[in-house]
């Protein structure tokens, strides 16, 4: 029984790039709703946090919408001459940062949050920058919080379905990620190479979630 393992790699490849462009745009965004008072925090989190309640179709069909050619960032590409997003590997790391956003920003913002004001008074007394402030004092305190959202963002896409389906579609080599290729064994009746898959999927996880609780119970553990 050969298996074809390129859509391991191609789910791989996507965790990485979402898990690190996630990163970047949830750490400020959660720093930011930890430390505002603005009438707009609630709302936000409340978009922010709709992938969690949302199905992911939904999700995934309102992004095909928009991106797609009829859509306004759609147009918008076609317009400066570049293609669209919809059944491209670019397509489902722009689907999968919307998908797997309040994965990060919630963990940072409860690490943000629990932070509280004596860090940041000191670094001022110190006459420390805040973006100094923000490096040396504030990132080393909230590891935990950055460990759980990177890892919880890089598992959460390897397990995608719904969202991907919807924005890639099954393109071998292209979108057909790890969950695509289970469901597209299955439905040629091909049990045995989604055994395979999915007793790896079921493998990574539990090693993942385990790795996740011995790091934050060890950081735990120094802080006392």
């Amino acid at each position: 029984m050969e298996m074809d393992w390129q859509p391991v790699w191609l789910s791989l490849k996507l965790a990485s790039v979402t898990t690190l462009l996630l990163l970047l745009i949830g750490t400020p965004l959660a720093w930011w709703l930890s430390q505002t008072r603005s009438l707009f925090k609630q709302p936000i989190a409340a978009i922010i946090a709709l992938p969690l309640v949302l199905p992911s179709t939904v999700l995934g069909f309102y992004l095909l919408l928009l991106l797609g050619p009829q859509g306004a960032v759609g147009q918008f590409m076609q317009r400066l001459g570049l293609d669209t997003l919809p059944f491209t590997f670019a397509g489902l790391v722009v689907a999968s940062i919307f998908y797997s956003l309040p994965f990060m920003v919630q963990p940072l913002q409860n690490a943000f949050e629990n932070l509280g004001t004596k860090p940041l008074e000191s670094a001022a007394t110190l006459r420390a920058s805040p973006f100094d402030t923000f490096m040396s004092v504030v990132v080393p305190l909230a590891r935990p919080g950055f460990i759980t959202g990177i890892v919880l963002c890089f598992a959460h896409t390897i397990g995608e379905f719904g969202v991907i389906l919807m924005i890639g579609g099954n393109i071998p080599g292209e979108t057909q990620v790890l969950s695509i290729a289970i469901y597209d064994h299955v439905e040629m009746l091909e049990y045995g190479q989604a055994h395979i898959l999915s007793a790896g999927m079921v493998l990574f996880s539990f090693v993942v979630l385990l790795t996740l609780y011995y790091m934050n119970r060890r950081i735990e553990v120094r802080n006392r």
